[in-house]
């Protein structure tokens, strides 16, 4: 999820990689610049050209400061993951469960459905030939589903759902059908599948799918 929801952080809308936040200090300009050659080599050449004297280069280091720092591809793109994580993506707002969803999954479509690579899909595909990478990946979608757990806290609070709901299962819900559609079964882009699955999702929410039935008062 900005998978560009979860996914823009990983990639941008156009489907290049994202800048990194920029602080000071040497050590730190140098990772910038060393995962944003990393996201771009990736996403170019994909990750059997991926390496690390191939990153030094373009990031314009010394190939020992690399190697120093993060020995191998992998913790590269495990770095790689984890800086994007530290984003301040906030999931929005729109003062529906169900809006919400739709919202969080019409992110996911523009990432996944980007007409070509993105770093997002670039990642994805990563994590299943390095480990390291893989664990990084899980953390970055624990940390999205995290955040976008606060949609389903809005939606109790104004009466739309009934405490306890699993906030994880629901959102796993709504988005499940997009990564689906687009990353397994390879569909073409289809506007109107955000808004089917999150209504969906909602629905099975309000029927109390995920731990709490919808409130007597709710429509």
């Amino acid at each position: 999820m900005d998978e560009d929801a979860a996914a823009t952080a990983l990639s941008g809308r156009d489907g290049t990689p994202a800048k990194q936040r920029r602080t000071g200090g040497r050590s730190a300009r140098v990772r910038v610049r060393v995962l944003e050659a990393a996201g771009a080599l990736l996403l170019e050449a994909g990750y059997d050209a991926l390496t690390v004297d191939a990153v030094a280069e373009r990031a314009g280091v010394h190939r020992t400061t690399v190697y120093r720092r993060w020995g191998d591809v992998g913790r590269l793109l495990a770095d790689l993951l984890d800086a994007a994580a530290d984003d301040g993506w906030d999931p929005p707002d729109t003062g529906s469960l169900e809006g919400d969803l739709t919202a969080l999954n019409e992110e996911v479509h523009t990432a996944l459905a980007a007409g070509g690579p993105t770093l997002t899909t670039a990642l994805i595909a990563a994590g299943f030939r390095s480990p390291a990478a893989a664990a990084a990946l899980s953390r970055f979608w624990e940390d999205r589903y995290a955040r976008c757990a606060v949609t389903v806290s809005r939606a109790v609070a104004r009466g739309e759902l009934a405490a306890p709901v699993d906030a994880r299962a629901l959102l796993v819900t709504a988005t499940a059908p997009l990564y689906h559609e687009l990353l397994l079964l390879r569909t073409g882009p289809d506007p109107g599948l955000p808004a089917r699955a999150a209504a969906a999702a909602a629905a099975a929410a309000r029927a109390g799918a995920f731990g709490g039935a919808a409130r007597a008062a709710h429509p």
